[in-house]
């Protein structure tokens, strides 16, 4: 595996040099000097998607020799156009640099004002020809047809077969792929990315290609990938089982209710490799790409058996409900301060019991409580077995009690598999100088998800924020997760970052949530869902400004905002005012998705905020399903916001006035 990786590893370095992008030379001279490069003194490494700087030195630390014939690469840095030893490169970077703003040092980027209201059509389309400006409009109007929306899949597959696979593509590109994909590929997405960085935005890479399978396939993959084999035997069945935690065939088509999230459905162990793979080389294009500035998305449901998260989720809600049954009450045990010396008088009655002894100096401590019942570092531990570590004392009888059931030496194989490929993923991200978003899922997947990237954490953002956690301000719980994981990275000194989403799966939850018999997860109105994301957010500013107070370093904490909304992107600009954290503080960045609500990205990029679009690129024929999506989550949008649409038409309107039906956009923007 590690040979064929280098060998596609060489073919795109070969593709890279000789490739027709326009970018492709000076990427090439970028990687090539990013090799040679990199002694201590020289300049830091760039902001990441917390916008947390890396430190001067070695970054990473590791060596992962892609793209190179012997020579190792390691940690990206930003590449001074001056210092690039190739005519073409320098000529295209110094393009992107203009003459400062009267006032500003010389070499200071260009950065505009910011139009806070977002009305201003010149900024929000500056980066975009007036032919793709009268696409996107296009695209927009088809997704505001209810009948055209909701078959629109079988509206594409009748059109490939009237027009032919040719024919097809090309009017795919010409609408609905052009305006919400990148490219097909790591190479052919690199003129879009450089026009990005261009007017000051950068990117989040995802490989959207999924498959195309019935509701029926889907269904049949879900249930057999998520029942444990051991479940047949009465003697493993749980009697305080949670429904939420089992699959239920009326919602095992992960698609249902989902407009904008990729699914996975597991197939084999096989197919998960490829997954990895996939990710790697979505790393690789954004190191290329960006020098570092970029990030990757991933999700765990694409690394792994959906049961072992199934599982490993029952387990730490069982957990929780231990530790409230100890603490006589609601809430963690960071919380409540608990100590071992309150651990023993809990166990007291239960007098000199060995199997307590051996629990208690397992038992996770600090100084201000304990944090953990459990060694959970183990669970991202490649030899770690799950049967083995869930194990507390019943506080009646002293005998061990398994928090989880009994997992087959099979199925614990294929966990340390599904942990494998997660710390091959963040290694790779670590020695490219790049960072991992992991993303959301559904809440019965969520509570391993947060518990194993929270571990990734602790064990690879020592130095700087490698991975990121996302959380859904939809669910009730939301500002509790992230306040309970702030503290712990704050107690066990590791970068703590987070992505701040509204969420995907409302409608589905909800459905699920009643069919089965659990409180509803979401919060009851689209109000209340504001209310929690502000709150979380001003929590976390909060705490980055407190920590800048105390001349800590505020990098410990970096946080996306990831939001469509623009009265929540106008809150996080607001309260980083009254609070004193600039643009420049690196700690606060901006995402939205490519194709949508440019008259917030771009404005907030070419202003010197950290500002982020959520890049989907693939095959076209394979990221059908992808779009199908998007036009339907299109529809939603557009019947309660058009503001997008007006913006388009008066830039579109002015342009033709004015006679530049040909312009060309040309960046001088650096991102921060």
């Amino acid at each position: 595996m590690a040979l064929l990786r280098s060998l596609s590893a060489q073919r795109t370095a070969i593709s890279l040099v000789y490739g027709k992008s326009n970018g492709s030379v000076a990427v090439a001279a970028c990687r090539s000097f990013q090799r040679g490069r990199r002694s201590g003194s020289e300049a830091a490494a760039p902001v990441a998607a917390s916008a947390v700087v890396a430190r001067g030195g070695d970054g990473a630390g590791g060596v992962r020799y892609l793209h190179s014939g012997d020579r190792p690469m390691q940690a990206s840095t930003v590449v001074q156009p001056e210092l690039v030893a190739t005519s073409e490169s320098v000529k295209r970077t110094t393009q992107q640099r203009s003459p400062p703003p009267a006032g500003s040092p010389a070499g200071s980027p260009q950065r505009d004002p910011l139009d806070v209201s977002f009305n201003d059509p010149i900024a929000a389309f500056k980066s975009k020809t007036t032919w793709e400006l009268m696409r996107a409009y296009l695209v927009y109007m088809i997704c505001s047809s209810e009948k055209l929306v909701e078959h629109n899949m079988t509206l594409m597959k009748w059109s490939k077969q009237v027009l032919g696979q040719r024919l097809f593509t090309a009017l795919m590109k010409a609408t609905f792929y052009g305006h919400f994909v990148a490219g097909e590929d790591q190479i052919k997405i690199i003129p879009t990315l450089e026009r990005l960085r261009s007017f000051g935005v950068k990117p989040i890479l995802d490989y959207s290609v999924e498959e195309d399978i019935s509701q029926e396939e889907a269904e049949k993959r879900e249930v057999e990938s998520s029942v444990s084999s051991a479940i047949d035997n009465k003697d493993n069945k749980e009697e305080d089982s949670m429904p939420q935690y089992h699959v239920d065939k009326s919602f095992a088509d992960r698609r249902y209710k989902v407009s904008s999230a990729r699914t996975y459905f597991y197939l084999n162990e096989a197919t998960c490799e490829r997954n990895m793979e996939i990710f790697i080389k979505c790393l690789e294009a954004v190191s290329g790409a960006t020098f570092g500035t970029g990030i990757t998305a991933i999700k765990l449901t694409a690394l792994g058996r959906p049961q072992l998260l199934l599982q490993l989720s029952e387990v730490i809600m069982r957990t929780r409900k231990y530790m409230e049954a100890m603490v006589g009450g609601e809430g963690n045990v960071l919380t409540h301060h608990k100590t071992i010396k309150d651990l023993e008088k809990y166990y007291a009655s239960l007098g000199d019991n060995k199997n307590v002894k051996d629990f208690l100096k397992n038992v996770t401590s600090d100084k201000e409580g304990i944090l953990h019942l459990f060694p959970w570092s183990g669970i991202v531990d490649e030899d770690s077995q799950l049967s083995d570590t869930f194990r507390v004392p019943d506080p009646q009888t002293g005998q061990m009690r398994r928090l989880i059931s009994q997992i087959p030496p099979k199925e614990e194989e294929m966990f340390r598999n599904m942990i494998r490929r997660l710390n091959t993923i963040v290694k790779a991200a670590a020695d490219l100088d790049v960072r991992i978003m992991v993303d959301a899922e559904q809440t019965y997947f969520q509570p391993a998800i947060s518990r194993i990237t929270l571990e990734m954490m602790r064990k690879y953002n020592k130095d700087k924020a490698i991975v990121f956690n996302t959380y859904q301000c939809y669910l009730r719980e939301a500002f509790r997760e992230v306040n309970t994981d702030m503290e712990q990275a704050k107690r066990q000194n590791f970068y703590f970052g987070a992505k701040l989403v509204r969420g995907a799966y409302m409608d589905q939850e909800r459905a699920r949530a009643q069919a089965l018999g659990y409180p509803d997860p979401v919060n009851p109105t689209f109000e209340a869902t504001t209310a929690m994301y502000h709150k979380t957010l001003s929590e976390c500013l909060r705490r980055i400004k407190l920590m800048k107070d105390s001349s800590e370093d505020a990098r410990k904490i970096g946080i996306m905002v990831a939001s469509h909304n623009e009265d929540t992107v106008r809150f996080a600009i607001q309260q980083m005012k009254e609070i004193g954290i600039s643009p420049e503080d690196k700690v606060i960045c901006f995402g939205q998705l490519l194709g949508m609500c440019d008259y917030i990205t771009f404005p907030l990029g070419q202003a010197g905020y950290s500002a982020y679009k959520y890049i989907p690129y693939g095959p076209v024929e394979e990221v059908l399903p992808y779009l199908s999506r998007r036009a339907q989550e299109n529809k939603g949008v557009l019947k309660k916001i058009k503001k997008e649409k007006r913006l388009l038409m008066s830039e579109i309107r002015r342009r033709l006035i004015r006679g530049q039906w040909f312009y060309k956009p040309k960046g001088n923007y650096v991102p921060i």
